[in-house]
């Protein structure tokens, strides 16, 4: 239940007062907000008031609620960011391809089935297991190739894993995020629509769903039971479709490897199988030609240079708890997330268009929680929960230490002026 706190703002903010159904101060969508003026002069005063904000929040501990800086010095008595609107409790949002309501409803989810693996063998060739073409011929029909394609801009390429006979496709949040559509090819070149059935960035887990007969499923191993030096055999599509089906070979390098990835920390698989753009969200495969962690990322000259040898995958035991609750639900329950798509805009642009340091907010849905509190396509978070906010991973660090329901104190910039509210964190898939 969200209570309404909020009273009409000022005559002055009169264009900023609009109906429930608008789309908030700026077009929602913009990728680039509007020109203003002032130039480079307004960005300095810009950060000597938002300093002057900071410190004075920091000397009680929080952001005081219910306090508005601006240019004229005049403050509001409430801690919202726009005027009383009729308020609702939120609804389970369409977010892109999430159309779960179009699924045949099953009677119990789908669960992801690990199997047992034998002992690991003692030879370091590990003789007895399958031969690399065995590998191959068992796992290839279970790896599908995604073509992710937004409404605007170039479409993504990733690989998947078919979790089950039914339909359900194992993949990386991050290879269909901001999809559209999503296209999923089988190993017989046939192409099928996938649906978004949940996913979680926390995790760069995603599930989706085709709705074809006689697919076949792979097998999952205990990944529990790896260790250093295990082979490790990777199959997806590097760089893309033409390239489609590569297998690559190598060892298990480490176990339990904690990479932190956007303020996120995730505890990893690495390998020497070859992985580059395209085999994530595709497996990598033990010598019995078992499932035994889904590809992520691959650390590269961004990082170190001339960086080869270096890959990454997601324990398929650590996985599966997060697949069965995105199959289940379509989210992870608790997690926590603001509500609203924020992006983080070069020096040029926040120079040119008069804005300060933070988190430059792209969409907000109208039935979010945050959109219910105020929040609106072009504002500018500079600060969540007494803590200034610069960059993804800062936002991602803040998130990771609440759950949704939690109430922070929150700073926008908007029109010229500093705003102080409170925002509810929300479920993420909500």
């Amino acid at each position: 239940m969200f209570h309404d706190h909020r009273t009409p703002m000022e005559p002055e903010y009169a264009p900023m007062n609009r109906g429930a159904g608008d789309e908030g101060f700026y077009k929602t969508g913009n990728t680039v907000p509007p020109k203003r003026s002032g130039g480079l002069l307004a960005v300095i005063l810009v950060a000597v008031v938002l300093l002057g904000s900071l410190v004075a929040a920091g000397a009680t501990g929080d952001i005081q609620p219910g306090e508005v800086t601006e240019a004229s010095g005049e403050s509001q008595n409430n801690g919202t960011l726009l005027p009383s609107e009729q308020s609702t409790t939120p609804t389970t949002s369409t977010d892109g391809n999430l159309v779960r309501d179009d699924m045949p409803e099953n009677t119990e989810p789908e669960k992801l089935q690990i199997h047992q693996t034998p002992k690991p063998l003692a030879n370091p060739t590990q003789e007895g297991g399958l031969s690399y073409q065995e590998i191959y011929n068992k796992v290839n029909p279970s790896t599908v190739s995604i073509i992710a394609t937004p409404a605007e801009g170039s479409a993504k390429h990733g690989s998947g894993i078919i979790m089950t006979e039914s339909g359900y496709i194992i993949t990386n949040c991050h290879v269909i995020e901001g999809a559209e559509t999503m296209t999923v090819i089988l190993y017989d070149n046939s192409e099928h629509d996938g649906v978004l059935v949940g996913k979680d960035a926390a995790t760069d887990l995603a599930v989706l769903r085709i709705f074809a007969e006689g697919l076949t499923a792979a097998e999952f191993g205990d990944s529990d039971r790896l260790q250093v030096g295990d082979i490790a055999v990777a199959i997806g599509d590097p760089l893309g479709l033409e390239l489609r089906g590569t297998m690559t070979n190598g060892i298990i390098s480490a176990i339990n490897r904690d990479i932190t990835i956007d303020g996120r920390k995730m505890t990893l698989l690495q390998t020497t199988a070859a992985l580059n753009d395209g085999n994530s969200g595709g497996p990598l495969i033990n010598c019995y030609g078992q499932v035994v962690g889904i590809n992520t990322l691959k650390i590269g000259s961004s990082y170190h240079s001339e960086v080869e040898g270096l890959g990454f995958a997601i324990p398929i035991n650590t996985a599966k708890e997060i697949i069965d609750q995105l199959v289940a639900v379509g989210y992870v329950p608790g997690r926590a997330v603001l509500g609203a798509e924020v992006t983080v805009l070069g020096y040029q642009y926040r120079a040119f268009y008069d804005l300060p340091m933070g988190l430059y907010v792209m969409y907000v849905a109208q039935d979010s929680v945050a959109w219910a509190q105020g929040l609106r396509a072009g504002d500018t978070i500079v600060a969540i929960g007494g803590e200034e906010v610069k960059s993804m991973e800062e936002l991602n660090l803040i998130l990771a230490r609440h759950e949704a329901g939690d109430e922070l104190s929150i700073i926008v910039y908007r029109d010229h002026k500093l705003y102080n509210g409170r925002l509810t964190l929300q479920e993420a898939g909500r």
